[in-house]
């Protein structure tokens, strides 16, 4: 088959993957691009996960795209709600005819000499290769493994006889009605899945081995609808973005600032939504405020599950397993006919292709991050990842931007190449992008992820104002960029099908 060749191929339909899509096909127009995807529909991480209550962590109003308003009033989505808004952005800007799906990125090679980027990929299934050229490389990917989520070894789980699933392949048709189900875990899934489990019809416990944070937000923006009914409908969608941007920066700045205030204050919310019906020491991390990301709890659902009686919360940890029980170290027995395993992620880098400049291979954990965007010494490559603190899409939105203003920067000056260079030796070996987070994936990625820099703009810095300032306001041209003109030689093997530009 022969070699596709493109100004820029993305790797992901996912948010990251459509809204780079979007901006290219409105300030770069004439650039040729094709997005390739794994699963068979639109949706990354929204089509992916479908365990039950599946919703955004984050408000709606950061997490949809700029360029295309949440007019909704509800704060925190449905999977399939948002999958839908993805859905939707595509076909409306024409970027659902550029989708490939069925393709699982094998590798990526750059060559200098053709200033060029070959990418390898396998239909799925079939396990048919096809390769693919471009100038440019961006990845939408994330940086979790799709395959499979993180599973710790628990002890004596071989002994165990009831149904086990981990929330990211939850089985369809799965009934928990009248069963009793253990949730092992606290992190945001674990959250989402109590009290939608239990409004089912089942018994559920959320097994932890330690507490985390949980605040509750109201499942609807009530100011912003009264809003939308006196100011047009971008001027409100506007104003409940940036309402909820300052909200959720405020909150983690407190946090950071003022921790053991802010611990007095989460804490006394908890016990409020509890009303007595359980111990707080269930309720009562061990750590400060934003340590590990707070569990956003919509109307205080989970704490009404919990008062109900149809949900608990037990801290203690995994000693064994006999038939459909759970032993636990403290001599408590749980049952469990359902036992779900909620604990975590497990991270990969670059969607699990191997990369390569010019046959070397290039090790991502050895390097450190441009402006949170482009590698270092990687040529046309960027990485769209969004926040740890706040909505992911809220640091894509910039990313977009920033990438279609280099483009246009190297097309107006004849420019093929551009390259971060690290001539100030501002690597920090012992701390990764994730910056002072201490949640699980985090920690069991440390060796993984890429490096952070001393200084910018070489250290991701996990805040949209600054963030604003280098991706929107600060010039390409920077001394830290390394540009290259289009080479005269770089021309295309005879199997290359010409550049076809963008409908």
């Amino acid at each position: 088959m022969p070699i596709e060749e493109l100004d820029v191929l993305i790797v992901g339909a996912g948010v990251s993957g459509i809204g780079m899509a979007c901006r290219l096909k409105t300030q770069c127009p004439d650039y040729s691009f094709a997005i390739l995807e794994r699963r068979q529909r639109i949706g990354g991480t929204w089509d992916l996960f479908r365990y039950p209550g599946v919703r955004s962590d984050s408000d709606m109003f950061t997490y949809a795209y700029r360029f295309r308003p949440w007019h909704d009033s509800k704060v925190l989505a449905a999977g399939e709600t948002i999958r839908g808004y993805l859905a939707d952005t595509a076909r409306e800007h024409g970027i659902d005819r550029h989708i490939r799906f069925g393709l699982k990125i094998q590798r990526a090679d750059w060559s200098s000499a053709q200033q060029r980027w070959t990418v390898t990929a396998l239909t799925d299934p079939g396990g048919q290769s096809r390769s693919f050229r471009c100038r440019r490389l961006v990845l939408g990917t994330g940086y979790y493994n799709v395959d499979a989520g993180y599973l710790p070894d628990f002890p004596g789980i071989e002994h165990y006889t009831g149904t086990q699933v981990h929330p990211q392949q939850w089985p369809e048709g799965l009934d928990c009605r009248g069963r009793r189900v253990v949730i092992v875990g606290s992190g945001a899934t674990a959250v989402t899945l109590l009290p939608a489990l239990a409004e089912a019809g089942a018994q559920v416990t959320m097994l932890q081995r330690s507490p985390s944070y949980m605040v509750s937000l109201p499942s609807r923006d009530r100011l912003g609808a009264l809003l939308g009914r006196v100011l047009p409908a971008r001027w409100a969608a506007g104003l409940a973005r940036k309402r909820f941007e300052l909200l959720s920066r405020a909150l983690y700045q407190a946090s950071r600032r003022w921790p053991q205030r802010m611990r007095r204050l989460l804490l006394a919310l908890t016990r409020r939504h509890l009303g007595g019906s359980a111990d707080m020491r269930h309720f009562t991390p061990s750590y400060q405020p934003w340590d590990q990301r707070l569990c956003v709890v919509p109307d205080a659902d989970l704490f009404k599950a919990v008062r109900s009686g149809r949900a608990e919360v037990v801290t203690d940890r995994i000693a064994g397993f006999d038939g459909t029980k759970v032993l636990l170290a403290s001599g408590r027995t749980l049952q469990a006919d359902v036992l779900v395993t909620a604990t975590g992620l497990d991270v990969q880098m670059l969607g699990g292709m191997q990369v390569f400049v010019d046959g070397r291979a290039y090790a991502p954990q050895q390097h450190m991050l441009y402006k949170g965007v482009l590698f270092e010494d990687l040529p046309n490559f960027a990485w769209i990842v969004g926040y740890t603190n706040a909505s992911w899409t809220l640091k894509a939105d910039l990313a977009f931007d920033y990438l279609c203003r280099l483009y246009k920067h190297l097309d107006a000056r004849g420019l093929a190449v551009a390259t971060p260079h690290d001539a100030r030796g501002c690597r920090l070996d012992g701390e990764s992008i994730f910056g002072g987070l201490s949640s699980g994936y985090v920690q069991r990625a440390a060796g993984r992820m890429p490096r952070q820099g001393r200084e910018q703009p070489w250290r991701v810095a996990h805040h949209f104002p600054t963030d604003r300032r280098l991706l929107q306001d600060e010039p390409i041209d920077d001394g830290v960029l390394r540009f290259e003109p289009q080479r005269a030689d770089a021309g295309r093997p005879d199997n290359v099908t010409p550049l076809r530009r963008a409908a």
